[in-house]
């Protein structure tokens, strides 16, 4: 709120208010009044409530029995007038009687009344210097990452359809989204393509995209300046809130704290919320389980790793894109060879595209093999069938025994078909010779192990995501 020599007040919102210039200025007896309550305040509400609520309360005005004072942010007027405002009203009547109601308004940058004019103008430099900045915490977006350049295909699919939604729905249709998979399989491209489309269709919109451990940077640094009402300010009156990466938060209490109550207040304003992962909620470790159920209470959606059909796809969109001259054979071999993510594909892509533009040489599955041979050579790496075996025990918590045990529980058994399934996929050997390296057993056997491994991945996300974690941990 501003005051001119006319007598008038207005409020951030535009409202106008109209008091006389002789009840508009509180006098020397309602200054002193408001500093013994505001004083009382400390005793009345703890330390930490003052520090972080009431301490930034200011004298206005008073006029016709209102005392008002202001705060620097709407959202702390809202939870001052919500929790403690009826208190201060009644503290302000024991002091004095003639104060009928309390008014809070928005004021920014406010200086008490009683501060000279040299102490106004250093607060009002210092307030300058220390805003937060929207633009200097919201991250940049990649332009290349929209929606026409995401390839879908069946590991991405739920993800895709479900981010489409979130765009075209005029309302919230789950809160939150949350979108896991492993490194470089699409989560931060979709997170791209959905603040940009929103920002397209809905320009009024505030999207704010940033990464967890840039929230976390952002609330230490508020804490350090004091600047903790501004930063919750900020993140609470978004209409999109978009975090990439939320495990980096794991043991990180205050920030998880601050998080959380952000979580909670958007929802109750039916604000969207977005977040990435590397796991589903469920299995993030290091994370409070009130924050979990919380990041659960929507929509999960997983991108799972990608088929060759996929990685194939990927590769032909990037050579129209990049409008190189690439033999499909040598699509084919990409596709085939580097199955990691997505990311490290396109990578390979542009290698083989740039080292053609600086030789002046056509590209040919040679000069590919020979450009990746390092890339190849790891991918490449030999890995055993023991290999499999004893990392698949380790991981189950089983004797390496029973891989080649007759024994038919679930819990071993379900292991070993996990191990031959790894092991056809991980190696060059042939089903007979599989199933012999599993005590004897029928290439039939290796067969049903790898389509019940198959199945049971396209129907329980959690299990194919703990086969994609032993299969990274073999392939290094």
């Amino acid at each position: 709120m501003s005051k001119n020599v006319m007598g008038k007040a207005t409020e951030l919102n535009g409202t106008v208010k109209d008091y006389s210039a002789e009840t508009l200025v509180p006098t020397p007896e309602v200054v002193a009044t408001w500093k013994l309550v505001h004083k009382a305040m400390r005793g009345e509400f703890g330390e930490a409530i003052f520090r972080s609520w009431l301490k930034p309360l200011i004298l206005q005005a008073a006029y016709h029995g209102t005392l008002e004072v202001s705060v620097p942010t709407r959202f702390m007027k809202d939870w001052i007038q919500t929790h403690y405002s009826k208190r201060i009203l009644e503290m302000c009547i024991e002091k004095s009687p003639n104060i009928k109601r309390l008014e809070i308004v928005v004021v920014q940058n406010a200086i008490p009344l009683d501060d000279d004019s040299e102490t106004k103008n250093k607060k009002a430099n210092e307030n300058k210097k220390t805003s937060i900045d929207e633009l200097e915490i919201s991250s940049p977006l990649d332009q290349r990452f929209t929606f026409d350049s995401f390839v879908v295909g069946k590991p991405n699919a739920l993800a895709h359809a479900a981010a489409r939604r979130v765009v075209e729905s005029t309302s919230v249709p789950f809160n939150p989204f949350f979108i896991y998979g492993g490194v470089g399989l699409g989560k931060t491209h979709l997170m791209h393509a959905i603040a940009q489309m929103i920002g397209e269709q809905s320009p009024e919109k505030r999207v704010m995209y940033l990464s967890a451990e840039k929230f976390m940077y952002q609330f230490v640094k508020a804490l350090r300046s004091n600047e903790t009402m501004a930063f919750k300010e900020l993140f609470r009156s978004v209409d999109v809130l978009m975090i990439d990466d939320i495990q980096f938060i794991a043991g990180k209490e205050s920030t998880q704290e601050e998080f959380f109550h952000t979580f909670n207040a958007l929802v109750d304003q039916n604000k969207q919320i977005i977040i990435s992962a590397d796991k589903a909620p469920s299995d993030l470790t290091g994370i409070d389980e009130r924050l979990r159920s919380r990041l659960a209470w929507g929509l999960v959606a997983d991108i799972q790793p990608s088929t060759y059909e996929l990685r194939l796809g990927i590769v032909q969109a990037k050579r129209d894109q990049v409008q190189a001259d690439i033999p499909d054979a040598v699509l084919e071999f990409l596709a085939l060879k580097v199955t990691s993510n997505i990311r490290e594909l396109e990578g390979a892509l542009n290698r083989i595209v740039a080292h053609a533009d600086v030789s002046k040489n056509q590209i040919t599955l040679e000069s590919t093999q020979e450009v990746l041979q390092d890339l190849l050579r790891s991918h490449d790496r030999r890995i055993t069938i023991d290999e499999i075996q004893r990392k698949v025990a380790e991981h189950y918590n089983i004797r390496l025994t029973d891989m080649h045990s007759a024994r038919r529980a679930r819990a071993v058994a379900r292991p070993r078909q996990v191990a031959m399934y790894l092991a056809k996929q991980l190696t060059a050997r042939s089903l007979p010779e599989i199933g012999r390296k599993f005590g004897g057993r029928d290439h039939t056997t290796v067969m049903h192990a790898v389509r019940k491994i198959e199945e049971l991945s396209g129907d329980d996300a959690s299990f194919a995501q703990d086969v994609e974690v032993l299969r990274r941990a073999l392939t290094g």
